[in-house]
């Protein structure tokens, strides 16, 4: 080591600031993003299943349920939609726990970060990976034939309330990602969790046609809520009281467990 270099390395300058919370957020999220750059298949979930499922639901059952498939994707897009990016947020649980597992956490914790940041900038991120996932479903529908009522301005604000909760649902898969011991096992809870989250609903199937106490299941169900809230945005008639409720859902999921997530954070990372 030179003597320039030693002296820098003794110098009694200040330490530059330490970086703010949204600083901090921003560029662990812009991390997030490097790493679909780099690793370009993770997209490959995102993109595939999402066109795989508009095209299947569309044209095995389209007919049958609707008379077309032309008829039907009206109805299912917005549904559909809403399946691809729910199911989208369990890479969050995936991500965080492939993170715990190369010690990227631990090293996280020792810098002079706002601590919640590595949380939070991958929420950021994978917001990103949500709006993708919606993107393709509607870009498949359009050139099924889909034609939302309300227009471009419908979608964007049907889009923004699927973030919405989808935001609230990741908080799930981050107490999922640090209380399991491999990326492989989260993605096998989230199975158990979210199959019959989007499948007992409204979203390939009007509710009236089912069994009465399955309606009562479907009914409560708050995916049903979003699938109808989006369904109105697109194609005009919103009701309120959906989007009013799944806005309320959002908020209790993240009351009850982004509190559980960042304890669990501070206290076993």
């Amino acid at each position: 080591m030179s003597n320039g270099d030693l002296h820098r390395v003794l110098s009694r300058d200040l330490r530059p600031s330490p970086p703010g919370a949204l600083s901090a957020a921003v560029t662990l999220g812009w991390r997030a993003l490097l790493k679909i750059r780099h690793v370009p298949f993770q997209l490959f979930d995102v993109t595939v299943f999402p066109i795989m499922m508009t095209l299947m639901f569309t044209y095995l059952f389209g007919g049958a349920l609707a008379g077309s498939p032309e008829t039907y994707v009206q109805f299912l897009l917005p549904g559909i939609t809403v399946q691809t990016v729910v199911f989208v947020t369990v890479y969050t649980g995936m991500g965080l726990n492939t993170d715990i597992n190369k010690g990227l956490f631990d090293r996280f914790r020792s810098l002079p970060i706002w601590q919640p940041a590595p949380i939070v900038g991958a929420l950021l991120g994978d917001v990103l990976r949500y709006s993708l996932a919606a993107l393709v479903v509607i870009v498949v529908g359009l050139a099924l034939g889909f034609r939302p009522e309300a227009g471009p301005i419908g979608v964007v604000l049907a889009v923004a309330l699927m973030l919405v909760f989808s935001f609230a649902v990741s908080w799930i898969w981050i107490i999922i990602g640090m209380l399991v011991r491999s990326p492989e096992s989260v993605m096998t809870t989230s199975f158990m969790f979210l199959f019959p989250l989007t499948f007992i609903s409204n979203i390939f199937v009007d509710p009236a046609t089912m069994p009465g106490w399955l309606q009562t299941i479907v009914t409560a169900n708050p995916v049903t809520h979003l699938a109808d809230a989006s369904r109105g945005l697109m194609h005009g008639g919103v009701a309120l009281a959906d989007v009013g409720r799944v806005l309320a859902a959002s908020a209790v999921i993240t009351a009850i467990f982004a509190p559980i997530a960042m304890r669990m954070y501070y206290r076993e990372r």
